[in-house]
């Protein structure tokens, strides 16, 4: 029997507004694209091409969210592991094994039955499963930040997509914190 296994990873968790966002993939290791890698170290246009291949390769895959308002409440590491674990209670194919980038494991992933739970420091670039996730969260909160772009054009979003850029600090102290900015983080 085959293993299925499934790549966790996230993306935001060093923003200063926006959501995080984790995604989870279930794909078959022979349709994962050569040369995909941590989504941090690819062009734009290099993760927006993987990310097409990836999700139209995928047995299944979902986004997980915790919202500016959430990562306030509870803390940003708190929230990264809850939008994992959203991602993963999205996916419609259950995996055998999950293996997620960095040292920790989502609390609601660590009593499931039947399900191997590997977190691997680095894995978003060791591990090309979760290079993909890694590719789809990115581009999928790159897209939203652009999309909030239209809501609060002040703070430039489409360009640092809520990073702390010297644009982004000096949007930040003319206008102030906006609907979707985390009030817990400082610069």
């Amino acid at each position: 029997m085959l293993l299925r296994i499934c790549g966790i990873d996230e993306a935001g968790r060093g923003s200063l507004a926006g959501p995080v966002v984790s995604a989870a993939i279930v794909i078959d290791k022979r349709k994962i694209p050569y040369g995909i890698k941590d989504s941090k170290q690819l062009s734009e246009a290099k993760r927006n091409e993987y990310y097409k291949t990836v999700i139209s390769n995928a047995v299944s895959y979902s986004i997980g969210t915790a919202s500016n308002v959430e990562i306030d409440e509870i803390n940003i590491l708190k929230a990264a592991m809850l939008s994992m674990q959203r991602a993963f209670e999205g996916l419609s194919v259950k995996p055998d094994v999950v293996i997620i980038d960095g040292p920790f494991i989502p609390e609601g992933l660590n009593n499931v039955k039947g399900l191997k739970v590997i977190p691997v420091v680095k894995g978003d670039d060791r591990v090309k499963i979760v290079s993909c996730a890694s590719v789809i969260a990115k581009v999928f909160r790159d897209e939203l930040m652009v999309s909030l772009d239209g809501k609060y054009p002040d703070y430039g979003f489409k360009r640092h997509k809520g990073y702390a850029t010297d644009e982004h600090k000096r949007n930040l102290t003319k206008f102030g914190l906006s609907g979707i900015h985390r009030k817990t983080f400082k610069f």
